[in-house]
């Protein structure tokens, strides 16, 4: 899995940026009394505590394998995707239940043009960090970091649509625009909760690696063997978090010794290695032909 700490440095960044987010967006609906703003700072409230949770994922996907995890810890980073996930729908909830009730009581708007100028400069900040974010969760194969990433850009996203709504009520005076825009903000990050929690689901149930990666492996080692009686009979691939799993069936002939095999079952490993470092590959050997006389058949 190799060291986290290098990644550490991003979700402390992220945790940094919520926290001075949080404090602006909140004093821009305080000042304002705008229930789209309100709803902002309950979305970076959200990214606050995920970045958090992400912190607690990432340090533990990253140790070893242990006696009861074998096959390490990686899996921690999908559950923190879908802990992400389930917390938006909690946030999209109440920012729907909040403009609902904003429609049907209307309430007066103050220092809107201030408000608007705080905001802005939050969505300043999380666009510069979730962009940063989403590469490095992409460069390093860390769920953790792309989801929190994209939970930031769609942070900027809802608070453009915030920014658009209070700009039309502080050109028209139309108040009843801001609890709209709240509605609108309310399913857009609830999309973002679909998607996240998916992704999350699907890791869990063992996922193949990508389709691009599968092939870069078949290719490599379709090239490998040097030996016409040496098939590459089945490949089988799987990732949890960072992590590369490849499953490998190798057909030799009958009669070769368990050293023979196991050097090719070696060579199989090496290949895989070098071309995604840190990759575990399981290697099976069977026969393909009927072994020679007084031996007995290597199954690996």
């Amino acid at each position: 899995m190799g060291d986290a700490r290098p990644l550490n440095k991003y979700l402390y960044l992220s945790l940094g940026a919520a926290v001075v987010t949080l404090a602006i967006k909140t004093v821009a609906a305080w000042l304002t009394n705008s229930v789209g703003l309100w709803s902002d700072a309950l979305e970076s409230t959200v990214n606050l505590v995920a970045a958090i949770i992400a912190i607690w994922a990432l340090r533990l996907s990253a140790k070893p394998a242990d006696d009861n995890h074998n096959f390490g810890h990686g899996k921690a980073e999908y559950v923190s995707a879908g802990v992400e996930g389930s917390m938006v729908f909690v946030a999209a909830g109440a920012i729907v239940i909040s403009a609902v009730g904003r429609l049907l009581t209307p309430a007066p708007l103050e220092q809107l043009s201030f408000g608007l100028i705080l905001s802005l400069s939050a969505s300043l900040v999380n666009l510069a960090v979730g962009l940063l974010l989403v590469r490095a969760g992409r460069r390093s194969r860390s769920i953790t970091l792309e989801a929190d990433g994209q939970h930031l850009l769609t942070d900027v996203a809802t608070s453009v649509g915030v920014l658009i709504g209070i700009g039309l009520v502080l050109l028209t005076g139309w108040t009843i625009l801001d609890p709209i825009v709240a509605l609108l903000v309310g399913l857009n990050i609830l999309i973002t909760g679909v998607r996240l929690v998916r992704r999350s689901v699907v890791g869990l149930l063992d996922s193949t690696l990508p389709p691009e990666e599968v092939q870069t492996i078949t290719d490599v080692l379709d090239g490998l063997a040097g030996d016409p009686r040496v098939h590459i009979t089945d490949i089988k691939t799987r990732e949890s978090g960072r992590q590369r799993f490849v499953y490998v069936t190798v057909s030799v002939p009958g009669h070769w010794t368990v050293r023979r095999s196991h050097d090719v079952a070696d060579a199989v490993e090496d290949a895989v290695d070098a071309t995604f470092a840190g990759t575990t590959t399981f290697v099976h050997m069977e026969p393909n032909d009927e072994p020679a006389s007084g031996t007995v058949p290597t199954t690996g």
